[in-house]
């Protein structure tokens, strides 16, 4: 990746030091009142079909937002066999409905004392009972709520907060379920039924604050409660940046990133997760876990840090990270380029991962949903071509160099360039692809997401067996609709990519259509498996994949698991119940 070579002269930096300091804080507002409870998003945004049977895209938050999409209505009806005539109109919260709170007065009365916010009010109670499952968001939208949901949420302020409230629990034996963003979709944020004692989520949104940046080491300490977009806003008023940009960075937080090893769109530049961070001090009920240095590399045995990623709220909670961070780029381009089908775009996908120069490029080959964004070329079937979006970041030199392999590359391949604009559209779709399962849902519409990473050798004949297997176990199950089933390309390494698959159909005549999904989703992880794919790439396994961790990590492996969350909480205070 080009360097960047006009950073912050020294007093400037000081200056911007000392005002991070003083305001390097996200002030937040109750979620609920600016998040949807039911759906994904801001409540304010979603798609939707106006009285004159037009879709659009609501709010003022996205380039998208206003925008009139004249072919989405055709697609939806043609694809799915719905009407957009008949809509369903999902209820309010009813907080009568929700399972009394089961408070535990001496855990309470010592919480009090500590003068750390809390709350046991149905609102805040039922908005961190739940992740972005579809059998969440259904029960939420069909008006029949959770089994269990949080007794009490409490707001910590700071990693000493954290303690106080970890150390709370261990004494009276309480249950605590972090909560970072609440965009989790493996069913981790939900409560386990058979969980007796009082479960208290712990809100880490008011830890917040970039505590210090090392500008000589090009690294910053940060609260793990901070969300992904005010992260990088913070950043960028003093020129600096993190990369990383899952598709959740709207509203997924550092310590989720952490607790899931997550992966974001620009990984070929600046890496997974793992890659960036370089010291982790994370609260567990045996006390306090962090390294002794912040050196790049140690050698002192497994890296006591891959405990903690991925450990998915099992072990404790992460306060606060230290990662590593970059000057802005100095230069941006997006763009595009269509193929004629989806294995040329795959082959090309291969050679360009080949060429190590070629690192800051983000790719994703849509299927299905292209239509929305891309324009018609000659000569290629628009129901075969796919797209491939691109972002080259660094010195405008670089950059220029970098574009130039690509489409050259691409060229061999039958791929033609198909500009900037499209590139930015294709980018930014990324972001608001999730609000379209809300719109599904109005038109008794059920979808989906889910991923996988799989060798280079085997991506093709994954794509194939697992849509095939899809549409087969649909039909047997009953669905009497076509069902979608499309996939993409989002991140690639040497060895192999990143799949995400993108299934939907009409539930109409099924008498329990989360049942039914459920059941072809399972049918479609197993095909996942037996066609060499990983378990999960980055959403993690939570309760929803963990029947499959002794298959994917073998019986040592889910052993070695086990004693480590035996050793560090052998309580299961934090009892959250996923993985194991």
């Amino acid at each position: 990746r080009s360097t960047y070579d006009c950073c912050l002269s020294h007093a400037a930096f000081s200056a911007f030091h000392s005002q991070m300091k003083q305001s390097a804080t996200v002030h937040c507002f109750p979620r609920q009142e600016i998040m949807k409870w039911n759906g994904w998003g801001y409540s304010d945004s979603k798609f939707l079909f106006n009285k004159k049977g037009q879709a659009e895209f609501t709010g003022k938050r996205y380039r998208l937002s206003g925008m009139i999409l004249p072919s989405l209505q055709d697609w939806f009806e043609n694809t799915f066999g719905a009407s957009v005539k008949q809509h369903k109109s999902p209820p309010s919260l009813n907080a009568g409905a929700l399972p009394p709170a089961n408070l535990n007065e001496a855990f309470l009365q010592d919480l009090t004392a500590t003068g750390i916010p809390f709350s046991h009010e149905a609102d805040d109670r039922v908005f961190r009972a739940h992740g972005h499952c579809l059998h969440e968001i259904f029960a939420l939208r069909e008006g029949r709520g959770f089994q269990r949901v949080p007794d009490m949420v409490t707001w910590p302020n700071c990693h000493n907060d954290v303690v106080k409230i970890v150390e709370l629990a261990c004494k009276h034996n309480v249950c605590v379920i972090p909560y970072g963003g609440g965009t989790s979709v493996t069913g981790a944020l939900e409560c386990p039924p058979e969980e007796m004692r009082c479960i208290v989520s712990l809100d880490t949104s008011q830890m917040n604050r970039i505590l210090w940046i090392d500008e000589k080491n090009l690294v910053a300490r940060i609260e793990a409660g901070i969300i992904g977009q005010d992260l990088e806003r913070l950043l960028n008023e003093g020129g600096y940046c993190t990369g990383h940009e899952p598709d959740s960075m709207e509203f997924s937080s550092l310590g989720g990133w952490v607790a899931t090893r997550a992966s974001g769109m620009k990984k070929n530049v600046y890496g997974n997760i793992e890659d960036l961070v370089v010291h982790i001090k994370v609260v567990t009920p045996r006390g306090v876990m962090e390294k002794s240095c912040q050196g790049p590399r140690m050698s002192t045995g497994p890296d006591v840090h891959h405990f903690i990623l991925g450990s998915e709220g099992t072990l404790g909670v992460v306060t606060e990270v230290t990662m590593k961070i970059r000057p802005i780029p100095e230069y941006r381009k997006y763009g595009s380029v269509v193929f004629p089908n989806f294995e040329a775009g795959v082959a090309c996908l291969r050679e360009v991962a080949k060429q190590p120069q070629v690192s800051s490029i983000f790719t994703s080959f849509v299927e299905g949903l292209k239509k929305f964004y891309i324009t018609k070329f000659k000569g290629f079937d628009p129901h075969q071509l796919c797209v491939a979006t691109l972002l080259f970041e660094g010195d405008r030199e670089r950059v220029l160099q970098h574009e130039k392999q690509v489409y050259d590359i691409a060229a061999k391949f039958g791929g033609l360039a198909a500009g900037e604009d499209n590139g930015q559209r294709g980018y930014i779709l990324t972001f608001v692809i999730a609000y379209l399962r809300d719109l599904g849902l109005d038109y008794y519409v059920v979808a989906e997401s889910f991923e996988t990473s799989v060798p280079w050798d085997r991506v093709l004949d994954l794509c194939r067996n697992v849509k095939e297997r899809i549409i087969r176990e649909c039909k047997e199950r009953g669905v009497q609709f076509q069902p979608l089933t499309s996939c993409r390309v989002t991140q690639t390494y040497d060895a192999g990519a990143c799949v995400y698959f993108y299934f939907a159909f009409n539930y109409r005549g099924l008498a329990d259509p989360v049942h039914t999904y459920e059941q072809v989703e399972h049918a479609a992880r197993d095909e996942i498996l037996a066609n060499g794919g990983s378990l999960s790439h980055h959403h993690g396994v939570g309760k929803l994949r963990k029947e499959w961790m002794k298959e994917s990590i073998s019986d040592v492996g889910l052993g070695m698991l086990r004693s480590v969350k035996e050793y560090v909480d052998p309580d299961n205070i934090f009892g959250n119940r996923n993985l194991l």
